[in-house]
């Protein structure tokens, strides 16, 4: 006798409804729903479609049928203001959107409180862009995008631990909402819900209970990184890679601030010391502006290019907009302008190797932790090239998969919470490592080289 849960997994490029059924020491997927998450720009500025978001949940907990419970993550940052009567006051702002240009520069250092990497578009300088605008005045409540969609499902309010954790004003000591802060932003506090945690129930869909998972789609995805023991660093790679490791408690040295690496809250109290590196996106990118050529034949051909010839910075915010990005890619690269379309992607994928090869090394050094083997997870895991060259560039095996990392977290959540799925996350990781393909990549290639690299990529 099998039991079905539901996990809607909202991702930068698309969001899908997933049911997982446990059963006699199994676990099997089914990706009932698909949608795309297709950003509008409106009077100049980038929105979420949140309607249409919203309304692909509701096709897919359709298709999803009965289940025991449904949870929810997205994305990181991005939240919808909710008025006095419990209405969305526009569209959510997408974070790559250019409204917080320059707004960090004009806010003291945060590390202290926060324990996060400074990244323009945290919620805080969301928040203060906004600040001044008839929206932010109207505005009642502050809801990230899964507690918006929670909202509407269920009309119960609140702010999940992992998700609250990335916003800027949440005290990565404490766990909690950090009032002083909040004052002396001039921020209104009432804007901020009582913080819940993964596990606990929220409210019901139609006499389905909604149950917090670790509603960043990261936490969701690193409780279903297959590690035994805790000598593993993690990358999340998808639209963005998220490198770093789990940890009992924040590193907040200054030489962890210096490196701009994030404490963000993980599930069962821990703590996500990782690295954003640019991850996928850039091909995404060239992909849509190329005209969605065929990836695979794509990659066979970036795989017979020579390797380490072209490398940039990822991490360059240069590449955080959309739009030209093979144009900006040829320029830092300094590649010609007819460079072939593999060429172009060799550049990026061994420059995304690159950038974990840094994450991973720092992450090691700043926390003190050995790190004997990299478990990557999520869509990246699809790209074998990108998963051998992480291995070469790191040095360490890579172990690859699942790639659905995220759905498979957050039903592990959910059956936890309903008594199906018994223990803590060594637990649910043996699970995952006993019900899911994972692959195996030696280190090889010449550390040399990629030493070189790394020093011609300014890293």
């Amino acid at each position: 006798m099998s039991e079905a849960f539901a996990a809607v997994d909202l991702g930068a490029s698309s969001g899908r409804v997933v049911v997982g059924r446990f059963g006699n020491g199994s676990l099997d997927l089914d990706v009932v729903h698909r949608f795309p998450n297709e950003p509008v720009r409106v009077g100049g500025t980038l929105h979420w479609d949140i309607l249409s978001l919203y309304r692909g949940v509701l096709d897919g907990l359709a298709k999803a049928g009965p289940v025991r419970s449904i949870g929810i993550d997205s994305w990181a940052v991005d939240y919808g203001l909710i008025d006095a009567d419990g209405a969305l006051l526009g569209n959510p702002v997408h974070y790559r959107d250019a409204r917080t240009d320059g707004i960090a520069d004009r806010v003291r250092d945060l590390y202290d409180v926060c324990g996060l990497q400074r990244l323009p578009f945290n919620t805080v300088y969301q928040l203060l862009a906004a600040e001044p605008t008839v929206q932010y005045a109207a505005a009642q409540r502050l809801l990230l995008i899964p507690d918006l969609l929670a909202w509407w499902l269920t009309g119960e309010i609140g702010a999940e631990y992992t998700n609250a954790s990335t916003t800027g004003l949440l005290d990565v000591r404490t766990r909690e909402w950090s009032w002083p802060l909040i004052s002396e932003l001039g921020l209104r506090a009432g804007l901020l819900p009582p913080v819940r945690h993964p596990g606990d129930r929220i409210g019901l869909f139609d006499g389905t209970p909604v149950v917090a998972v670790g509603s960043h789609d990261t936490a969701s995805a690193v409780v279903a990184v297959p590690a035994a023991g805790d000598d593993f660093a993690y990358i999340s790679c998808g639209t963005w890679s998220l490198v770093g490791l789990e940890l009992d408690t924040p590193v907040l040295s200054e030489a962890s601030r210096a490196a701009n690496f994030t404490n963000e809250g993980g599930v069962d109290s821990t703590i996500r010391y990782l690295r954003n590196v640019m991850g996928l996106w850039p091909l995404q990118e060239c992909l849509r502006e190329w005209g969605s050529p065929d990836l695979p034949g794509l990659l066979a051909a970036a795989a017979a290019e020579p390797g380490l010839a072209h490398v940039v910075d990822l991490d360059d915010p240069v590449f955080l907009p959309p739009g030209d990005m093979a144009g900006r890619l040829r320029k830092l690269a300094g590649l010609p302008a007819d460079a072939s379309h593999a060429t172009i992607v060799r550049c990026i994928l061994d420059s995304l190797a690159l950038a974990h090869r840094r994450a991973v090394r720092q992450a090691r050094e700043l926390a003190g932790r050995p790190v004997t083997v990299v478990h990557l997870v999520g869509g990246g895991v699809r790209n074998e090239l990108l998963c051998q060259l992480t291995a070469d560039a790191c040095g360490l095996p890579v172990l690859a998969g699942p790639v659905e990392a995220t759905a498979i977290g957050n039903l592990l959540v959910q059956a936890r919470a309903a008594g199906v799925v018994d223990g803590g996350l060594d637990a649910m990781r043996a699970l995952v490592r006993e019900t899911q393909q994972i692959v195996r990549y030696e280190p090889g290639g010449t550390p040399a080289a990629w030493d070189a690299a790394a020093a011609r990529a300014g890293r």
